[in-house]
């Protein structure tokens, strides 16, 4: 444990330096939740120096998830005969006809599953109801969706659809910078997703905009590592990309994962929260799977939904504000509560926050 205190006591003393070095203030943003919550618990934010700011990005993948696709998910659950399946997250998540919660407590079959296959096995052994699963996420979680629907696809299931909302991060990384909203001098790249997609996929940021990328583990020294990394090459002057977590990220990252991806998706057009549609960011069934696509399925309006009124979840994720700058924080809106999703989900700034 000494070691461990001493470790990362060495490389804020770098930190410390190369800030002092640059004097003007310089913000970086990670773009994981799972960074997002490690740096609360560790204290991360109260130890850096008092001209370096970490900002939240788009990182939490309920919270990026638009407020349109969270009123689909209601209302396909609120059907007769069909039965939701979700991960746990997104059962509070309030959309304009309540959150997927409050459609089970009236009667909806709302179930929520650890894995996607626990919704194939659902279809499988209930084959006169409709069984949807609800697709959210990043590159991380997009892999199990896909085999999901090759499972049901070789198994000839027709009472098996997902809704699919997956994104990708490196496209948001970039509309972003391109936003001019707010100004990222660096980015603490994600450990998840960077397993699958692989270090080298951040190299088009660093070339084309300047911006240095480190990819960093979820512990504290780990993070103590990237950060100082970058405040570093932000001093020399030298944007680059550097993985400091190899024991997990490789440059080419998994290619079976990858390929799952590509045979059962492409690549489309995706609608964020607080960052609106941003070109080739989201996956799509690729046409021998369009029978699973439960949008077309059922029907669903593809319409988006306006924030709920006062929420400023959408600015909260994209660095341009924090949780205490929402007039609606720890006041109406609450993890018991919540108003929108960054208080709801357990990588959600807003909760992280409180």
């Amino acid at each position: 444990m000494n070691r461990r205190r001493d470790h990362v006591r060495v490389w804020l003393a770098r930190l410390y330096d190369a800030a002092e070095a640059i004097g003007r203030p310089i913000a970086f943003m990670e773009v994981c939740g799972t960074h997002t919550v490690s740096a609360f618990r560790c204290g991360l934010h109260s130890l850096m120096p008092a001209n370096v700011t970490l900002l939240s990005g788009p990182g939490c993948p309920v919270c990026v998830t638009s407020q349109g696709d969270i009123d689909q998910y209601v209302e396909v659950a609120s059907r007769p005969g069909l039965t939701l399946c979700t991960y746990g997250d997104m059962l509070r998540v309030p959309g304009r006809r309540g959150s997927l919660e409050q459609a089970r407590g009236q009667g909806a079959d709302v179930r929520i599953v650890f894995s996607t296959m626990d919704a194939v096995r659902l279809a499988a052994a209930e084959p006169k109801r409709q069984i949807v699963f609800a697709a959210i996420g990043f590159e991380t979680t997009a892999p199990a969706t896909a085999v999901a629907v090759l499972e049901a696809d070789r198994l000839g299931l027709k009472n098996f659809s997902v809704l699919v909302s997956h994104k990708l991060v490196v496209p948001a990384m970039r509309a972003l910078l391109e936003g001019g909203k707010v100004r990222v001098h660096g980015f603490l790249c994600p450990g998840h997703v960077s397993v699958i997609i692989g270090a080298e996929a951040y190299r088009s940021i660093v070339r084309d905009y300047g911006v240095p990328c480190v990819i960093a583990g979820f512990e504290d020294v780990q993070m103590a590592v990237a950060l100082t990394r970058l405040v570093e090459q932000v001093r020399d002057g030298k944007p680059d990309l550097e993985n400091t977590y190899p024991e997990a990220v490789n440059a080419l990252g998994n290619p079976a994962a990858q390929k799952l991806i590509r045979r059962v998706f492409h690549i489309a057009d995706e609608y964020w929260r607080g960052l609106g549609t941003i070109p080739n960011s989201g996956l799509t069934l690729r046409a021998p799977f369009r029978q699973y696509d439960a949008a077309a399925r059922f029907g669903l309006d593809d319409n988006e939904a306006p924030e709920p009124a006062g929420c400023r979840c959408g600015e909260v994720i994209t660095g341009q504000c924090t949780p205490r700058d929402c007039k609606l924080f720890a006041t109406g809106c609450t993890p018991i509560h919540p108003i929108g999703p960054c208080m709801v989900s357990s990588e959600g700034t807003c909760q992280a926050w409180f």
